[in-house]
């Protein structure tokens, strides 16, 4: 049989860890809960055209740039593109949805590694959907 201070400490240990349970559940459901602010600002794009972008510097194509026409909401955007390393595949994203950053020359969105880019815009122009006409 336990000595009457065991049973007391045992029950003590029992408390404190539901305390401490209770604590924990409350935090982590207050994080699950709260949104970043910077994140609402992100919005979904689709990619609408791609096309190679005209430039002085003549028929070098390791460094090309690209034109990407991405919707988003009801805004065109033109943005200029340079692929890192060279790799092109930008060329076969027609129809791809992007989350992406709308800033007033800017639109940034996150690679493959989540790291951020920015494209700077060309130009906007506010389309009206085929239903508001």
């Amino acid at each position: 049989m336990r000595p009457q201070g065991a049973r007391n400490h045992t029950r003590k240990g029992i408390s404190m860890l539901r305390t401490l349970a209770v604590i924990c559940l409350c935090l982590c459901s207050g994080l699950a809960f709260s949104e970043p602010a910077a994140t609402s600002k992100y919005q979904i794009a689709t990619v609408i055209a791609v096309q190679v972008h005209n430039s002085n510097a003549g028929s070098d194509t390791s460094g090309r740039s690209f034109e990407v026409t991405v919707k988003v909401g009801d805004t065109l955007y033109v943005v200029l593109y340079t692929p890192p390393y060279g790799i092109e595949t930008v060329k076969y994203a027609t129809g791809a949805q992007v989350l992406v950053l709308v800033g007033e020359k800017t639109i940034t969105y996150n690679d493959i590694a989540g790291n951020p880019i920015e494209s700077p815009i060309l130009s906007r122009k506010t389309v009206t959907p085929a239903g508001r006409r």
